[in-house]
C-alpha cells in the first residue's frame, strides 16, 4: 500500500535526510588508500548516534553493519571488513538512518586515489542518471518516466542498468511501495503524486546487467566481473516538482 506523507511527516523526513547527508559527507571525506572499510563503518555508526539517530541497515534482513561498502565489481550490500582501500578502487557507500521512527537512505560511489578513465566515466554517468531520474519525478508524470530517463541515458553512454535492483518508497519503513525501477517506458506506470517520498537509485554496470549473489550471502556482484557504480537520493514529490531530502550542503 502506498502512503502519501503529510506535511508534518515530510518535515520529519527532511530532518532525517539532512542528518544522513551530513554523516555521508564526513564518511566520503575519510576515503583514502590504506583505510579499512570497517573503519568507515565504525565512524558512520558513531556519527549517526551523535545525530541523535540510529543505524537502520544494521541487522536489517541479516545485514551486520551500519554501512554498505561495495567495491569495484560488487553492485550492492557488501559488508565492511578488514579490506584496506587501495588506489584505483571504486567504492560505493550506501547508508541509512532512523530518526525517531522516520527513515532515510542514500548512496554515492567514489574513486580511491587515481582511477581509470572507464571508472571515472562510470561514476559520472551513474551520478548523472540519478539526477535525470530526479528531474523526471514531476507531479503527474509516471513511474515509467523515471525509469526511462535513467535507462535511456545510461545505455546511450554505453553502460547497462542492473535491472534486478531497484529504488523504493520510504517512510516509517526503510522499504515501502512502490518499487522505483531504473528502466521503463515513458508515460507508463503509477502517476506521481505530491506527498510521495521515494528513493531513486540507479545501479549501473560497465558490462553485463546480470548479477550473482556473493559468497557472503549478502552482496551482489556483476556476473562478468565488470565495474559497478551506485548513487541514491531520497526525495519528495511536491506540487512544484521533486525536492531532494538527502542533498549535501
Amino acid at each position: 500500500m502506498i502512503h502519501l506523507k503529510s506535511e508534518k511527516e515530510i518535515e520529519k523526513m527532511t530532518r532525517a535526510g539532512s542528518k544522513l547527508a551530513r554523516v555521508l559527507q564526513k564518511i566520503q571525506e575519510m576515503v583514502r588508500p590504506g583505510i579499512k572499510t570497517q573503519e568507515l563503518n565504525q565512524r558512520a555508526e558513531e556519527l549517526i548516534l551523535a545525530e541523535g539517530a540510529k543505524p537502520n541497515f544494521k541487522n536489517y534482513q541479516g545485514f551486520p553493519a551500519t554501512l554498505c561498502t561495495s567495491l569495484n565489481t560488487v553492485a550492492v550490500h557488501q559488508p565492511p571488513g578488514d579490506y584496506r582501500l587501495k588506489e584505483g578502487d571504486i567504492l560505493s557507500l550506501d547508508i541509512g538512518l532512523d530518526d525517531h521512527g522516520f527513515q532515510s537512505d542514500m548512496a554515492i560511489t567514489v574513486g580511491v586515489g587515481p582511477i581509470t578513465p572507464l571508472a571515472q566515466k562510470l561514476i559520472m554517468v551513474t551520478r548523472e542518471a540519478l539526477y535525470r531520474g530526479i528531474e523526471a519525478a514531476q507531479p503527474k508524470n509516471r513511474l515509467g518516466d523515471i525509469g526511462y530517463a535513467v535507462q535511456s541515458y545510461v545505455e546511450e553512454q554505453g553502460f547497462n542498468i542492473i535491472k534486478e535492483l531497484t529504488g523504493h518508497g520510504i517512510g516509517r519503513d526503510l522499504h515501502e511501495e512502490p518499487d522505483i525501477f531504473n528502466f521503463g517506458r515513458a508515460g507508463e506506470g503509477m502517476a506521481l503524486q505530491p506527498g510521495l517520498v521515494i528513493c531513486i537509485e540507479p545501479i549501473v554496470s560497465a558490462g553485463s546487467e546480470k548479477i550473482e549473489l556473493g559468497m557472503d550471502g549478502l552482496s551482489y556482484q556483476t556476473a562478468d566481473g565488470s565495474l559497478s557504480a551506485h548513487f541514491e537520493h531520497m526525495l519528495v514529490i511536491t506540487a512544484h516538482g521533486p525536492r531532494v531530502l538527502t542533498m549535501f550542503r
